[in-house]
């Protein structure tokens, strides 16, 4: 495993092009397209977007529904939106991440925002995703998907999009499952508990061999056409997620459910100057329960806790292009709710206990002013964005105290265009983030402390982007490196017997590397870095540790794809991390070693109906984990260790797709 590191240094690592397709990136973005066409090991975007980006790392959460890093920041330090919708979590323990609400099958194009470049939307301090699934067509077209896989994999999932000049209308449906997935080791989920837990949170005898995960979906979107150049966009999502294994945590989800919807109406070309105004309101909701029913200490009565959110908004956004000036001026209004209790269930007499509240139900209200305008001079570039916030905070819990905040968000983005393939490229910016009602207000596991403090500031973002991008015919190659001053920034300290979350000063740099080389016109090699540096600026109180958790250390890849016979191509990769030398030890954190790992696929077009896909993910089935044990988690602890969970060993898998 030593030698990993210096052979992937040669190699310079990638951006995974042998999976999903980019598109042309810019200084605070980068573009993913046909991502429904290539992520085909499972639903779980948190996957395909660490494979695919190198400035995100996935944190592995169970076999589904897995949570993901920008940069080192996750939680409410990025924003993800769908469709212009901002979705939100319900589990405090991030079991179901905003991502894990949207499937990688029915996404069209994703852009990663990395750094506080967006100004469109509430809460993008670190960065963002913004996910655009896909649209519905007038022509008639349809696909049907089967997937299957290793460790009882199965999927089914069909689209149909189609209609006239007045409507158009596209249903996505699909439903999978998986039994658990089997480590590099040879240990199922509940082998890797029964190794590494107290007996308590070991899975019952009856529950060893439970199914990993069973997951639903459906997205149907309606566009009419008003008149030439207005057109009425419904859109709904609904996910049902049943029996999600969480191993490493004290509970399983019994169920998470989710709802998405979104209105929006939207204007094109007004006058010569006003070019398009776009109206929308969107309301997402969720409702999570877990519990420990499968646990040695739910044999005979077993906890439940269930969280349930809300997230409903209207945005206002307007396009004008005035001389050589484009211009974007909005308004964004969004509440959250937020809201958990506890209780009991007898198993022999199914009867239910008495509730305890974990998290009072809190409102979250903001309203913003936003504006951007964009600027060519000559061979330069120039971007000005610039957001006002004014958010409240207010617990039903009158005890506890109400929150106001205001910020102003602001960055500027200058590219310098040497010729028509070289540019370099420029970004400096700020943007703040609210505590949420967790950080806030949430009570310990007991429900006799409150972990959450009340009086937290909001934490700010100062950073600077600079890099250089080339662009010609034989390759594509970009390095970037950034700097980020993070004031305030929300920190789990796990020594506190209360009011665990405080606020720090503390800085995160580093830089990127992604680059392909076309050799041929059918062979592309890919290549990709990423390195990142954390600190505190001070320890904690009564603490000496400096690190910054959820650091990883560096990791990239190195692949390369061969296309043939039109629409197919195989490809080959190498993903690669070193060993987590600089973590968070005081606060859960512990060293990882280094890994390596070797992923294959071949995807045949049979036909212009008819696609094959035949993969193998880890194929020297490494022993290996990738996410830390940071104790903003509650993970499960043997004395002061907590349960690391390993990533699925060998997997093979394959997909028949069939179009119309």
């Amino acid at each position: 495993m030593k030698k990993i590191i210096p052979l992937s240094l040669i190699a310079v690592a990638s951006i995974y092009a042998a999976d999903v397709v980019l598109a042309p990136i810019g200084v605070e973005s980068t573009v993913i397209t046909e991502v429904s066409q290539n992520a085909k090991t499972s639903a779980d975007l948190a996957q395909a977007l660490s494979s695919s980006v190198p400035s995100i790392d996935m944190s592995r959460r169970s076999g589904i529904a897995n949570d993901i890093l920008i940069r080192g920041q996750k939680r409410d330090n990025i924003s993800i939106t769908v469709d212009g919708t901002k979705v939100c979590g319900a589990c405090p323990n991030r079991m179901d991440p905003p991502v894990s609400h949207i499937l990688a099958s029915q996404i069209d194009e994703i852009e990663v925002i990395e750094g506080p470049y967006d100004v469109e939307n509430f809460g993008t301090m670190s960065g963002g995703v913004k996910i655009k699934t896909k649209k519905p067509t007038k022509d008639l077209h349809g696909e049907v998907n089967f997937g299957y896989g290793s460790f009882d994999y199965t999927k089914v999932g069909a689209t149909l999009s189609g209609g006239n000049d007045l409507v158009r209308v596209l249903v996505s449906g699909s439903s999978e499952s998986s039994g658990q997935y089997v480590d590099g080791n040879g240990d199922t989920l509940s082998q890797q508990v029964k190794k590494n837990a107290p007996t308590a949170n070991q899975y019952q005898t009856k529950y060893e061999d439970a199914a990993g995960y069973k997951k639903k979906s459906l997205m149907a979107k309606a566009f009419v056409t008003v008149t030439d150049n207005q057109e009425l966009q419904l859109g709904v999502t609904k996910n049902r997620s049943d029996n999600v294994l969480y191993p490493n945590s004290s509970m399983d989800a019994a169920y998470d459910y989710s709802n998405i919807y979104s209105v929006a109406y939207d204007v094109k070309n007004i006058t010569d100057i006003y070019k398009n105004a776009n109206l929308q309101y969107y309301y997402s909701d969720v409702d999570h329960p877990m519990d420990t029913k499968y646990r040695n200490s739910g044999a005979m009565m077993y906890m439940t806790a269930q969280l349930k959110t809300t997230m409903q908004g209207v945005k206002l956004k307007n396009d004008f292009d005035i001389n050589s000036y484009k211009l974007l001026v909005g308004l964004d209004g969004n509440k959250r709710t937020w809201e958990g209790e506890k209780f009991n269930t007898t198993v022999a007499t199914g009867m239910v206990g008495p509730s305890s509240t974990m998290l009072t139900h809190t409102k979250t209200n903001n309203k913003a002013l936003f504006a951007k305008v964009d600027k060519a001079y000559g061979n330069i570039d120039l971007t000005l964005g610039t957001r006002y916030d004014s958010t409240n905070i207010t617990p039903d819990d009158t005890t506890k105290q109400s929150n106001d905040y205001n910020a102003l968000n602001a960055n500027i983005l200058t590219a310098y265009n040497l010729d028509k393939v070289n540019k370099l490229f420029f970004g400096i910016g700020q943007a703040s983030r609210v505590p949420d009602a967790r950080e806030l207000y949430i009570l310990n596991s007991a429900g006799t402390a409150l972990t959450g403090t009340p009086n937290l500031n909001k934490t700010t973002n100062q950073e600077v982007d600079l890099g250089y991008e080339l662009h010609n015919n034989l390759m594509k190659f970009k390095i970037k490196a950034f700097y980020s001053k993070l004031k305030d920034y929300i920190y789990y300290n796990k020594d506190l017997l209360m009011n665990n979350f405080t606020n720090i000063d503390a800085t995160i740099y580093g830089s990127e590397l992604s680059a392909s080389l076309y050799a041929t016109d059918a062979l592309t090699f890919n290549a990709g870095l990423s390195y990142k540096k954390g600190q505190k600026d001070k320890a904690l109180v009564g603490q000496t540790d400096k690190n910054l958790a959820d650091i990883a250390p560096l990791r990239g890849n190195l692949g390369a794809s061969y296309e043939y016979a039109g629409n197919s191509f195989a490809s080959i990769e190498t993903q690669f991390s070193d060993k987590w030398s600089a973590y968070d030890f005081i606060n859960g954190e512990r060293e990882l070693g280094a890994w390596g790992i070797l992923n294959m696929k071949v995807k045949h077009a049979v036909s212009k109906n008819f696609d094959f896909t035949l993969g193998v993910n880890n194929m020297f089935d490494q022993a290996y984990a990738q996410s830390n044990t940071y104790a903003d988690l509650t993970l499960i602890s043997a004395g002061a260790t907590r349960m690391l969970l390993n990533e699925p060993g060998r997997y093979i898998y394959t997909n028949l797709d069939f179009k119309f």
